[in-house]
């Protein structure tokens, strides 16, 4: 093929460096391509291949890249259609944009008439004689036909489409590659379908080539995310190094103030402390600009996936496109895959600060002066948790990073990791995710999967944290299938609601216009208030909550709320009859969020109101109205683990969900007049349903799942988290019952290996009789104990 040597430099505005081979320096000759996405000569691969002695893997004389060598050598490598058609392409501008005559294509040898017009569609040079034979054919006459000047090889590499292409099998040469075996991965004719391929997965070649086009596309959309994050990532780098430099000028400036105070007595310090500032600007600076670099390579290689992609995807041939394979989107993802591997937070901050004190320091010469850069340090970091773990339930970790000096780190970007890891499991591990709150602290998400012992794994960095590893019990979860009979635990006249102290002690309303407070064995310890209006006095309190030992009454009778000490002392009120904003028509239930927030159940107005931890009226969720949002007499509330707050919803007969801004989620349940509500660290609702005279349990998705009945008008309902005990109020029986949530506990025996779920207490019943196969092996666990006893049968 001859050189390309264009002498119109406009007419190849678009570069052609691109199909030139990269071992021989000339055109391509049937350029094939390989998995890193280099195309070289078929022939330049065979030599190319054969001098490096290997026959399995050949290595990118480009990007040193290996590509294993398919059976068959590299004549089975795909063709690089696109760039075939570039070289010939370039081929016909170089000979329209020369001086010197070009022959016409369709003139019998000898004939002297030069071509005047070159055809797109047949890509025929044509002389004036064949041309007006061009224009008279009707199969020919619409085709697109440009002058051999620069005008002509200009429109030539934007109109000129690639000729079809023909099976090379023998007596197939008139059939074009309509399909693709995707069996084989080849382009095949109808006759090679129908002969060679028969029971091969063929399907027609514009189906595939929408499919990979489709892929490309989407390569290319993820592509330009990356590579905005990178970018981002890259002037971040640039502004940290201005900060670094910044910040080192500032010491500069600081440490020479400093020392023309001290003058020459401090001269060899200032020096001491002048190196370690440069040291530590050049270990940021550098550190940062490898960083940089890394970003920048990372950019180059998808910018040239995606150049490479956006030129086949502007020809939307499918020819082209099917023969790449998949390649480009595959090698594309990879490099994606591989940034999302790394961390695009600059890898160093840019505080840098200096202490130097010239107070009573004369006589420190020697030691005077610290740079400080602010370097956190694994093995002086904490770690602290408020949760107990429990199976399938979320367990957080807050990391607080520190400098080796024990101060706390001000600044996010490290590398923070958590695992628990199973002692008792064959070592299942469970990763956490990890949230950067940016101001030195984490958040670690972990959701164990076995109860158990575990180990909790915490790094910074690669490194491990104080107190890491760290033995954790992880508990079983509660179940809810085997609530044991309601035991009476105390007598009380018409108990309305109930809450629990963290100490254990058991608050109760009661009809008695007060709040008695019992211990755990149902003692009575305390009387809180008395019948009236005044401060701490109460008419009908229906609902009660305590956070710490600040106590909130719902004062129903009086429309108002009242803030006590857990001990019964007053110390705010809030609310009086009435419609308007802040007023209440009957309160009956109030709870606490984790901001402080009061959120107060408007029984006969139909709505919920919340206000801050002083009163003062925040928003309202109106339940007037019709709509999924809407509810009529409200009673219990409770907080779910997101923060939502739940509605049990007596005139609805439903729980009604809105988020902590007041915005409808959901509704679940039927209850019958539900009144109490409670919401256990797993996700669990219990509703006490007063018209049903019983308490149903929800889970997490608001299904029911189980029923305790035999109750009379319960109204309160609460949870003993201590002891997973659930405490209801059983107004119409006048009393407060206690039923027991168990743990489940199993079976197994060598005859039947299944594990059957028993609650501990009935194993420990004498009373209880198991039929069990035999021999049998018995094993007794306590909650949150592993293996207490074993008994052979």
């Amino acid at each position: 093929m001859e050189t390309l040597e264009p002498k119109n430099s406009v007419v190849m505005e678009k570069p052609f460096s691109h199909i030139t081979c990269g071992v021989c320096s000339k055109p391509y000759n049937d350029p094939r391509i390989l998995s890193c996405l280099h195309s070289f000569c078929l022939q330049c691969l065979h030599h190319e291949i054969e001098k490096s002695g290997s026959q399995q893997m050949f290595q990118c004389p480009i990007c040193e890249q290996n590509t294993s060598i398919p059976v068959g050598g590299a004549s089975v490598l795909p063709q690089n259609l696109h760039l075939g058609f570039e070289v010939e392409v370039a081929g016909y501008m170089s000979k329209m944009t020369s001086n010197s005559d070009v022959a016409c294509d369709q003139c019998a040898e000898g004939s002297s008439d030069p071509a005047v017009v070159f055809c797109c569609a047949c890509h025929h040079f044509l002389c004036a004689f064949c041309l007006e034979h061009h224009k008279r054919n009707r199969m020919w006459s619409k085709h697109k036909i440009v002058g051999l000047d620069q005008e002509g090889a200009r429109q030539l590499h934007t109109t000129m489409k690639p000729r079809d292409h023909y099976c090379s099998q023998p007596n197939h040469e008139d059939n074009d590659w309509n399909f693709y075996c995707e069996t084989c991965s080849l382009l095949v004719c109808p006759h090679c379908t129908i002969l060679s391929h028969k029971s091969h997965s063929v399907k027609e070649i514009s189906t595939v080539a929408k499919t990979h086009q489709m892929e490309m596309t989407g390569a290319l959309e993820d592509a330009k995310e990356v590579v905005t994050k990178l970018t981002g990532a890259i002037d971040e780098n640039k502004r940290m190094i201005e900060q670094v430099e910044i910040s080192s000028r500032n010491a500069f400036l600081a440490i020479n103030q400093a020392f023309e105070i001290l003058q020459q007595t401090l001269e060899e310090r200032k020096k001491t402390l002048l190196s370690e500032l440069e040291a530590i600007s050049l270990s940021k600076t550098t550190a940062l600009t490898l960083q940089k670099e890394q970003f920048e390579k990372m950019v180059g290689d998808i910018g040239h996936y995606t150049d490479m992609a956006s030129q086949i995807l502007q020809t939307h041939t499918d020819h082209e496109i099917v023969a790449l394979g998949g390649l480009i989107p595959t090698e594309l993802q990879a490099t994606l895959k591989r940034v999302q591997t790394i961390s695009l937070t600059p890898n160093q901050h840019s505080n840098i600060t200096v202490s130097v004190e010239t107070d009573d320091l004369v006589r420190q010469l020697s030691k005077l002066g610290e740079i400080v850069a602010f370097i956190p340090s694994p093995s002086s970091s904490t770690w602290t948790s408020t949760s107990a773990a429990k199976v399938g339930t979320r367990y957080h970790v807050k990391v607080q990073s520190k400098t080796s000096k024990g101060e706390e780190y001000p600044h996010g970007g490290v590398e923070v990791k958590g695992e628990m890891r199973s002692k008792t499991h064959n070592g299942a591990v469970v990763y956490g995710e990890v949230e950067d709150h940016r101001d030195g602290t984490y958040t670690i998400t972990l959701t164990p999967q076995t109860a158990g012992l575990h180990q909790l794994f915490i790094t910074m960095d690669g490194q491990h944290v104080q107190n890491s590893p760290h033995d954790l019990d992880v508990r079983p979860k509660r179940d809810y299938h085997t609530l044991c009979n309601a035991q009476q635990v105390i007598q009380c006249n018409r108990p309305s609601c109930v809450a629990i102290h963290d100490n254990g002690d058991i608050y109760v309303g009661s009809h008695d216009d007060c709040i008695y407070v019992f211990d755990q064995t149902g003692q009575l310890k305390n009387t809180i208030g008395s019948r009236g209006s005044g401060d701490g006095q109460f008419s009908f309190p229906r609902g009660i909550s305590i956070k710490g030992d600040v106590l909130y009454v719902a004062d129903t009778g009086n429309h108002r709320v009242q803030k006590l000490t857990s001990s019964g002392k007053f110390l705010h009120k809030f609310g009086q009859e009435g419609s308007g904003q802040g007023r209440f028509n009957c309160p009956v239930a109030v709870i606490i969020d984790s901001n402080n927030k009061l959120i107060v159940s408007d029984y006969s107005n139909h709505r919920i109101q919340i206000f801050n931890e002083n009163g003062n009226w925040l928003s309202t969720i109106d339940g007037k109205g019709s709509g999924n949002h809407s509810f009529q007499y409200p009673w219990g509330l409770a907080l779910d683990l997101q923060g939502n707050i739940h509605v049990a919803a007596q005139g609805s007969n439903t729980i009604k969900v809105f988020s902590k801004e007041g915005v409808y989620v959901r509704m679940y349940g039927d209850p019958n007049g539900p009144r109490g509500l409670a919401i256990d660290g797993e996700g669990y609702s219990l509703v006490s349903e007063f018209g049903g005279h019983c308490l149903s349990i929800y889970d997490p998705e608001g299904n029911k799942f189980h029923t305790v009945g035999n109750l009379k008008y319960p109204y309160g309902t609460a949870l003993d988290p201590r002891v997973g005990s659930v405490f209801i109020a059983n107004h119409g029986a006048n009393t407060v019952l206690k039923v027991k949530v168990f743990i489940s506990s199993f079976i197994a025996t060598r005859a039947n290996p299944q594990l059957t779920f028993v609650p501990i207490d009935a194993i420990n019943n004498p009373m209880t009789t198991f039929c069990l196969p035999l021999p049998v092996t018995i094993y007794f666990f306590k909650i949150y104990i592993t293996l207490s006893k074993q008994l052979s049968m």
